[in-house]
Parts: structure tokens; C-alpha cells; sequence
């Protein structure tokens, strides 16, 4: 920490972003000179481990422990080839998000994107052509939150991975409602139609990484990857911060 660093702290103790307790020096994330956590929130950020989907990444909560395909993804398998997020999407952690979304605090994108970065580091194997994508914002919902946390995710993964990052192919070319408190059905059908690829020839023949905060039913990723496989995407993969179960 630099001398400038540590007066800000004296001046302006960092508060945790969920809860606003004060955090100690030798706390988590403890090393930033802006408001992130506490360990008593953190200690209810909840991993999402197997036995899950291999295909969508939903836990199970039966007796079976490998990872095998769910019932739905059997029924009807989605267009992405698996969707994996290192946390399940709990009250605190909902906060937090919150929180970054729609409060602002765009600084929370360092800490996130270093978790989201070390996760798909170990998840994914080295992939010579993979082009990592974030879901895209309608250009009136970007004007009105100011930033894609998409996008601010999708960079330290990126980075990581040491691969492509395309932001600008896959665009929202309709505003659509938040799936916020919509059906499965209704949110289907509010994400249909709603992306346009570009530029067609980028993700030809090319592994995809698709990046998002938050995946509940799936459908926001789905349709991103029914665009994408449309236009000859090798393989869709998804990566969320965290999967509501």
C-alpha cells in the first residue's frame, strides 16, 4: 500500500460493500484502498461444487455424487455446451451483486473479476482459439447503468486465459424487461430475438466463452449461444459469477 493509500484508508475507513462494517487490515481483499468485504460476509458466500450438471452446472440434491446430465438438459439440451459458476447465488452474495449492478460501485469488479479469473483458470484448459464474449447490454440499459459488469468481468478472464476478448460482435439489438421476477417461460421469450451478431466470421471455427454475473434459468446464455452457434461457433461455453439454484 502507498503512502497515499494508507491515508485515504485513515480518513476513510473502507466499509464492507454488503453489510457496511468496517474492515480490518488483515482481512480478505483487505489490500485495496476501495470498500469490498467482510469476513463475516464472505463467510456466507457459498462454493457451487458437484454433484452437478454436466451441461447447465445446476447442483444436485440427491444421494447420487458424480456429475452427471439433468433432467431438463436431457429433455432438451440448451445451444451452450456447459455453463459452470463458482458460487451459488445466496442472499449475501445477491447483495453484493446488487450492489455493483445497480448501486454503482464499479470498483467491485476487482474483486469479482479475480475470483471469476482464478475459477476459469482452473476450469478451462488451454484453448488455442478461445474468444472470450460478454453478454452485451442495450446501448439505452448501458446509458442508464453507465458500465456492461459483464464486460468488467469478462476482461480479468480474459487476461488469464490469455485469450481474445470481443466485446463488440455480439450485440442487445432489443431492450428488453429485467428477468427479474419472470417466469422460466416469460423469460424465454424475453431474451428471443434479443441479440445480433455483427460480425459473423469472428467466432467461426472458434471456442466461445460467455460471460455473465448471474445465471438463474439460463435463457439470457442460451440465446446468446444459439446466435452463436448459428454462425458456426466450434463450441459455447458459459461462465457466471455465481448460479441461482
Amino acid at each position: 500500500m502507498n503512502p497515499f493509500e494508507a491515508l485515504v484508508r485513515m480518513i476513510y475507513p473502507p466499509r464492507c460493500a454488503v453489510c457496511g462494517a468496517f474492515i480490518d487490515d488483515d482481512e480478505p481483499f483487505a489490500d485495496s484502498a476501495y470498500p469490498l468485504f467482510c469476513q463475516v460476509c464472505l463467510a456466507q458466500w457459498e462454493p457451487l461444487s458437484s454433484p452437478l450438471c454436466t451441461c447447465c452446472g445446476q447442483p444436485f440434491a440427491g444421494p447420487r455424487q458424480d456429475d452427471h446430465l439433468c433432467e431438463a438438459c436431457i429433455r432438451k439440451p440448451p445451444h451452450f455446451d456447459a455453463l459452470r459458476a463458482p458460487l451459488i447465488y445466496g442472499e449475501t452474495l445477491t447483495k453484493a451483486v446488487h450492489a455493483f449492478k445497480y448501486r454503482g460501485q464499479e470498483h467491485l469488479a476487482k474483486p469479482f473479476g479475480r475470483l471469476l479469473a482464478d475459477y476459469a483458470d482452473r476450469w478451462l484448459e488451454a484453448a488455442p482459439r478461445l474468444l472470450v464474449m460478454p453478454v452485451p447490454l442495450h446501448p439505452r440499459r448501458l446509458r442508464e447503468r453507465g458500465f456492461n459488469q459483464s464486460l468488467l468481468l469478462a476482461r480479468p478472464v480474459a487476461k488469464r486465459l490469455q485469450a481474445d476478448l470481443d466485446f463488440l460482435s455480439l450485440t442487445r439489438v432489443r431492450y428488453t424487461q429485467t428477468q427479474t421476477g419472470l417466469g422460466h417461460a416469460d423469460r424465454r421469450d424475453n431474451v428471443h430475438e434479443a441479440f445480433f451478431l455483427k460480425r459473423p466470421a469472428s467466432v467461426k471455427g472458434r471456442d466461445i466463452l460467455l460471460v455473465d454475473d448471474v445465471a438463474t434459468t439460463g435463457n439470457t446464455l442460451n440465446e446468446c449461444a444459439r446466435i452463436l452457434k448459428k454462425a458456426d461457433a466450434r463450441s459455447v461455453k458459459a461462465l457466471t459469477l455465481a448460479r441461482a439454484v
